[in-house]
């Protein structure tokens, strides 16, 4: 019987570590996990919903206008910043277990669809190079709706916008996201690694041991 699973992106699908993204791209100033973990901190404030990074993911703010503000908050150099911006889309790579899981439920014949905070350049850029975008029955970003996560009008968004039947499962790498979810009736599954999450799928009888 066909059931509906609710895919969070960065970091389920697509690969997000900001830690090593950070150590990456500015190895002399951020020489150490710690560092990274304190700029990380100060430019996304753990991407609550009244960060500056969130209005980046409501699409009311562009990358510009937004590295200077983090900048006239944190003391870093508005070109870092803008470099960090332009840094993520290629470091969103595919997740290749997640990818396979996509493929199966779909080949389950189950419906799947996305939720997900991202920019609106960056939701365009990920869409357009990863073909299995196609496996979705629909999805929603964040930027095209002006709502976040965890917040629930975006829950209330995807229930009235989908055909979803019963209590879909929803997949999300953060706790919170978890929550709002299950508050709203869903099922959640936290996502550690590709493998866990199949064998919860599997423990739910989405897919065949």
């Amino acid at each position: 019987m066909s059931k509906d699973v609710v895919f969070d992106l960065g970091g389920v699908v697509f690969r997000w570590q900001p830690l090593v993204l950070l150590q990456e791209l500015f190895p002399e100033q951020v020489s150490s996990e710690d560092i990274a973990r304190e700029w990380a901190s100060q430019i996304f404030e753990t991407f609550h919903p009244e960060a500056d990074w969130a209005l980046f993911d409501l699409g009311r703010i562009e990358p510009e206008p937004l590295a200077q503000r983090i900048a006239a908050r944190t003391g870093l150099a508005k070109s870092d910043l803008l470099r960090l911006m332009h840094g993520i889309p290629p470091h969103l790579q595919p997740i290749p277990g997640t990818v396979d899981l996509i493929h199966d439920l779909k080949s389950q014949g189950h419906r799947l669809y996305f939720l997900s905070n991202m920019p609106a350049g960056y939701a365009d850029h990920l869409v357009r190079m990863n073909p299995f975008f196609s496996q979705f029955d629909e999805g929603i970003f964040s930027a095209y709706v002006q709502q976040i996560k965890p917040l629930s009008d975006i829950f209330a968004t995807a229930q009235a916008r989908w055909p979803l039947r019963g209590q879909p499962v929803f997949i999300d790498d953060v706790q919170h996201n978890i929550d709002a979810a299950e508050q709203h009736g869903w099922q959640g599954i936290r996502f550690e690694t590709p493998e866990q999450v199949r064998k919860a799928l599997e423990a739910r009888g989405y897919l065949p041991v």
